[in-house]
Formats: structure tokens, sequence, C-alpha cells
């Protein structure tokens, strides 16, 4: 063999069975800063107050005094009923109780003459006691009479349509001519919000997540009608009542929703941010430095470590020298953690190690890929090679 081959096989096999110079290192500040978790999700925008309104009587609408987005007050009449049928309840009501009035003064009277007779012993038991009975019944009569004026007055009124509360119209269900039954249900002729400056929003939060929110949390969402624009609220209730919808289980949450300069409309759809953590100007760091540690198979030759006790570490390179600092940590949202104490702001720590996998080759394989050191012996072919020789040898 030609021994300048021989030669660079042995220092290629030298210079691969060498120490390696070791890894980089990516490394990373302690510094102050916000550390915050959210929970996402969808809500509808809804006024916090609005009322339908509707009417306890039947009949035709023969007046509407508001529109679309009309304001009102409190007690402004927005429609009237035809009111031909129930005026005409009312006299025959009055009438009535204006009989049986005539008759209870009648029976008075009988009832005083019949007593002053029987006290003279000039009548029966029996005919003082049909006079008194008589007069009884026309004072029941007079009552009756009377609750039926009342009811008809209130009729009456009811057909006159107020607006219960100071707001807005933001539905109207009847026009004039209209013909409303109100036999079995109340039917709904407006709906009002008390104040579109103060709205809320109706999220529905998953029932993975409803255990972080709280009341108090800050909350920001935006609309699709204001892409650019970022609205802010507070988490005011937690409802009990779960809601499932295909096997979702979901929890309503009611945030506020100030609307000062009236943007957000009711119906709008919200995609809501709720911060259920937020801690601000701490002493923060990457996260991933705290599951770092060097690994003595990877270091340099000259590269030494200095290991401390404690649950969590933060290591920082010295020079050549790997030294571990024990530290207190706080909340964390994964991605960064607050510290607490054992290191200080502006600190250098090492985040993650760096290498290519030729640096992590073993011995073994750069051996294998070395084609000029010497491969293992097959003793399956040296048997074959010796048994060939004897027959040969035999055979000559």
């Amino acid at each position: 063999m030609n021994k300048s081959i021989l030669f660079l096989g042995i220092g290629l096999a030298l210079v691969g069975c060498s120490k390696k110079s070791g890894p980089e290192y990516d490394t990373t500040f302690v510094e102050k800063g916000n550390i915050s978790t959210t929970v996402t999700a969808t809500g509808t925008i809804e006024p916090v107050t609005s009322v339908e309104v509707g009417t306890q009587v039947s009949g035709i609408v023969s007046k509407i005094y508001v529109d679309y987005n009309s304001e009102v007050k409190a007690g402004q009449v927005i429609a009237e009923l035809d009111k031909t049928n129930l005026t005409s309840t009312l006299q025959s009501q009055r009438a009535n109780l204006t009989s049986v009035q005539s008759a209870l003064a009648y029976q008075k009277a009988n009832f005083e003459r019949q007593k002053s007779l029987y006290d003279k012993g000039l009548i029966s038991a029996n005919d003082f006691e049909q006079a008194r009975l008589s007069y009884v019944q026309a004072q029941q009569q007079v009552t009756t009479a009377r609750q039926s004026v009342k009811r008809a007055e209130t009729d009456l009124g009811y057909a006159t349509i107020t607006s219960p509360i100071n707001g807005v119209v933001l539905s109207k269900a009847v026009e004039e001519g209209q013909t409303v039954a109100a036999s079995f249900s109340t039917p709904t002729l407006f709906t009002i919000a008390q104040d579109l400056t103060d709205m809320r929003v109706i999220a529905d939060i998953d029932e993975a997540d409803i255990g972080e929110v709280k009341e108090g949390q800050r909350v920001s969402f935006a609309v699709d009608a204001f892409p650019d624009d970022v609205f802010e609220g507070r988490v005011t209730q937690v409802r009990q009542q779960a809601t499932t919808e295909s096997n979702v289980v979901t929890y309503e949450v009611v945030i506020s929703a100030p609307n000062a300069d009236l943007k957000l409309k009711p119906g709008l759809t919200a995609n809501v941010t709720i911060f259920t953590l937020e801690k601000n100007d701490v002493l923060t760091v990457q996260s991933k430095a705290l599951r770092f540690s060097p690994n003595e198979v990877f270091l340099a030759e000259d590269e030494t470590i200095e290991n401390c006790e404690g649950k969590n570490k933060l290591w920082t390179r010295e020079g050549k020298t790997f030294k571990a600092h024990p530290v207190e940590i706080g909340v964390s949202n994964g991605t960064m953690t607050e510290i607490i104490s054992g290191i200080s702001a502006g600190t250098e720590v090492v985040s993650d190690m760096i290498f290519e996998a030729s640096e992590i080759a073993t011995d073994d394989s750069q051996q294998k890929s070395n084609p000029f050191m010497p491969g293992r012996r097959n003793n399956n072919n040296n048997r074959n090679q010796k048994t060939g020789a004897n027959a040969n040898s035999t055979k000559k």
C-alpha cells in the first residue's frame, strides 16, 4: 500500500475522533414587561335595557305616532287603538252602576222600614230577614258594578299605548289600520331600548375556559362594522346556566360596552378577548430560558458548569463557565414567565442551544464514513478463502 495514502487515512481518523468545539447558544434578557393570558369568544351586542311594548286589548290600530329610531319619553303616547267599542262598553257599565245604586237606595230604605216594624212586633222575623238579605245583595251588586266600570275604564286606557321608559324605538311591528288580537297573549307592537349609549355584549364562553373568567376582568372586542376600532369593556356577570348545542357546552358572560359615540348597534357580532390574567411592569423572561440546562456531552473542552440547588434556574454564561441562578417564579402565559426574585433586570441568560447535526456524530459513524479507516474482518470471507486455498492444494 502507498505510504502517503496510509498516513492520510490515519490523519483523517484522528481529526474525526477529536473533541468538538461546542454548539452555539441563544440568549435573552431578564427585563420589565407585561404578562397576560386571554380567552376569546364571540358574542352579540344588545341594549342593557329594552322593553317590548304591547297591548292587553284587541282592536284596530287607529294612530301611530312614532317610527323606527324615534326618541321617546316615559309616558309619551306612541299609538292608539280604535276606542268605539271600548267607550260603548264603559258607558254600558256606568249605566248599570247607576241602576244598581238606585236599587241599593230602595233596599236600604225598605230594610230600615222593616226593621222599625219588626222592633214594634208588627211583622214576622222572616219578613225582616228577607228585607235584610235584599239590602245586603244590593250592596254586593253595587260593588260588582263598580269593579266592572273600573275594568272598562282600564281597557279604554289600554287603547292609548304609551312608552314605559325613555329610549329609542328599535322596532315597529304594526301599521295603522292593522287589527291586533290579545285573546291568548299580548302582541308586541314596539321594542324600545332605554339607552343606546350603554350597551352590553352577551358572549358564549366554552366550558373549558369559563373557570378562568371572573367579574371585573378587562375585555376588548371588535365588530366587523368598524374593523379598525377596538372597544373596551368589563365582565359584569358570569351566568350559571349552561347551554348545550351540538354537544358543545357554553356559558353566557355579560360584558359592559360603553357606546358614547353610538357606533355599536344592537345585533352586531363582537369578537371578544377577555384578559383573564394581567400583570404589568413586572420582571419577565422567556419561558424557554427556564427549561434550558447545559449538557456536558456537548460542551467544548474548556467550558465548565457551576450548578446549584433549586427547582427553577436561569443560566448565565460568564466566559467559558455556565453558572446557574436559582429563581422564584410567578405567573406565566406559556411564552413569558414572571421572575419574583433571584436575578436582576438586564441580566443576559442562556435560552437555547444551537448545533449542526454533524457536530454530534458518533465516532462509529465517522469511522464508517471514512474510506481510509480499516474495516472489521469478515470471518465468513476468511473462512471461504481458507477453504478455497486448501481445495487448491488438494487438487494439486
